[in-house]
This record gives structure tokens, C-alpha cells and sequence, in this order.
């Protein structure tokens, strides 16, 4: 089925875009919702919908504020918890204007966007009918020593300002076209606000202390030789989850892109 372009209004006015492919047999009672990593977009998230070959199912795909073709200064937004609250604005969106109920609903998000949907499940308990959750920022790995306490005193005296990622394509992922399509990619972004990194870790830290509040079945996929977050607290997270049903799998050798690894068919 073509995809749409599309645009939602968030609760405090902004709107933001996304992508809509109808179900290819026609239904509308059932949907995916895919959540893209840092520093990318919706249109990196697409492939998702061509792989998984389920028809009964519309895919929906933001872009977070800041990112690809939504407004805000590139990587930043105004609090963490406003990018949760838009989450729950955006599937509030696809139940009032597609008509798909919640328990009918799977979300499937990657690294801050993996964040993003924990919170949005721990805070808004929604109804929906599970979540995948991959390679999960909750613990970003910043080389430099004391990093985090710089960081906040900088921002105590300069206000909100910007750091550049230091991740190359390559250590993303192994699939050559992946790489070349990040590199080549116009709509990626490499600055990411101190507001939004040091806020991700305080939420993450929250999250995933209390994740026994969070009840939705869950998938949790944990890239194996993951260059850009640290596994202990995915583990924590999976530990503390309060869900009934729950799985966890680790990928060997899996880098952090993990849907879009080069054997992402596993």
C-alpha cells in the first residue's frame, strides 16, 4: 500500500509528522507503531514494515520533535517528559482518526525511542497489546571520564546547549547499505541537546528502578556487542519488569542499529 504523509497536533500545539501505511488487505483494526532512535527519523524506520510481511496491519512512524521532518531545533526538545506526553498524543491520535483501539496496538521503538515508550508505559499505563523494545538507551556510553557531572555544571552556567555524537555508521550496524543510506542521509542529525541527554539518563534511571509498574507484555531485544549503550541496565529494566509476559533475547555480535543489523532476520 502507498505511504502517507502525514501531520498530528500535540497538547501543546506542535505538529508533528509522520508516515501511514494502510493495512495491505484492507483492514483497519490493527496497527504497528515504530519509534526511531536518536538522531534519525521516521523514514529509517520503514524497512521495519517491509520485513515483518504482516498485511492485517497499518504502520505508523513519527518523527520526534527536532528530528527528521517535525519542528524544534535539531535534537533537542523542551523536556524529556514532553516527548513521552507527545507518544501518548500521537497513539491517542491514530485511535480517534483511524479508529484502532489501543489493545489493538503494537509498538515496536528503538534506543531513545525505546525510552521514550518505557516512560510512556510506566507513567500512562496504556491499554495497548505489547511492546518491543530494542537495544534501549538507558545507559548511554560516554567515553569521556565524569562526563554526566560536567556536563551538568556546564548547563548549571551556559543554559541549554549542544554536544555532537561521536558514533560513525559503522558502528551501528554491519549492513553495508545501512551505513552508506546514514552516511548519505540529509535528514539525520548529529548534534543532541544537553537538556534532552542529561534528562534521558535521569528518566532512564527512574524507569528502569521502577519497572515493576509496568505490566504491558514486552520483547526486549539486547544487542550483543552494542558500541553505544550499556546492557547492565537493560538487564535491570528486564529484572524489575512487572509484566506477566516478557521475553528477553541477546543478540551475539549485534550492533546498535539492532532491527537494521545485517542478520536482523533472526
Amino acid at each position: 500500500m502507498q505511504e502517507q504523509q502525514k501531520h498530528f497536533a500535540t497538547q501543546d500545539g506542535t505538529e508533528l509528522f509522520y508516515r501511514y501505511r494502510p493495512a495491505a488487505d484492507g483492514s483497519a483494526d490493527k496497527a504497528i507503531v515504530l519509534f526511531h532512535r536518536g538522531h534519525e527519523h521516521s523514514g529509517r524506520m520503514m524497512f521495519v514494515a517491509d520485513e515483518l510481511g504482516f498485511d492485517d496491519f497499518a504502520y505508523f512512524a513519527w518523527d520526534a520533535r527536532g528530528h527528521g521532518h517535525s519542528p524544534g531545533e535539531r535534537g533537542d526538545s523542551p523536556s524529556i517528559g514532553t516527548s513521552v506526553a507527545d507518544v501518548d498524543d500521537f497513539i491517542r491520535h491514530i485511535q480517534s482518526e483511524y479508529g484502532i483501539k489501543p489493545e489493538n496496538i503494537c509498538v515496536i521503538a528503538q534506543s531513545v525511542g525505546a525510552v521514550l515508550v518505557s516512560t510512556w508505559l510506566h507513567d500512562y499505563a496504556p491499554p495497548i497489546r505489547c511492546a518491543v523494545l530494542a537495544a534501549p538507551a538507558f545507559g548511554v556510553k560516554l567515553y569521556l571520564p565524569f562526563a554526566r557531572p560536567v556536563l551538568r555544571l556546564l548547563q548549571k552556567l551556559r543554559g541549554n546547549f549542544f554536544v555532537n555524537s561521536y558514533l560513525k555508521a559503522r558502528h551501528l550496524t554491519h549492513d553495508k547499505a545501512r551505513q552508506e543510506d546514514f552516511k548519505r542521509d540529509p535528514l539525520i542529525v548529529r548534534p543532541i541537546s544537553v537538556r534532552v541527554l542529561l534528562g534521558l539518563y535521569d528518566t532512564a534511571e527512574r524507569i528502569v528502578a521502577d519497572a515493576q509498574a509496568i505490566t504491558t507484555p514486552l520483547l526486549l531485544l539486547i544487542s550483543g556487542d552494542d558500541k553505544v549503550v550499556h546492557h547492565q541496565p537493560q538487564h535491570d529494566f528486564y529484572n524489575h519488569l512487572g509484566s506477566h509476559y516478557k521475553a528477553r533475547h541477546i543478540l551475539p555480535g549485534f550492533y546498535h542499529d539492532t532491527l537494521g543489523e545485517a542478520e536482523r532476520e533472526r
